[in-house]
């Protein structure tokens, strides 16, 4: 059986935890920060997870090696 390919665009975007969590980083904070408040700017510098079972699956099954 040969190699799973990898889905670079998810690679880019997406990185698997230790624990198995698909870690991503938000969008939206590169240009017309001027209009969106302070608050939403420092949640938006975070990174997050993705807690959707579903669309966790599907995104692991995109990154076969993590």
């Amino acid at each position: 059986m040969g190699k799973l390919k990898t889905k670079k665009g998810v690679a880019k975007r997406f990185k698997l935890t230790k624990k198995g969590k698909v870690s991503y980083h938000h969008g939206g904070k590169s240009h017309l920060a001027s209009s969106k408040k302070t608050s939403r700017l420092r949640k938006l510098r975070r990174p997050d997870t993705i807690g959707d079972r579903k669309t966790k699956r599907f995104l692991k099954s995109m990154l076969p090696y993590g």
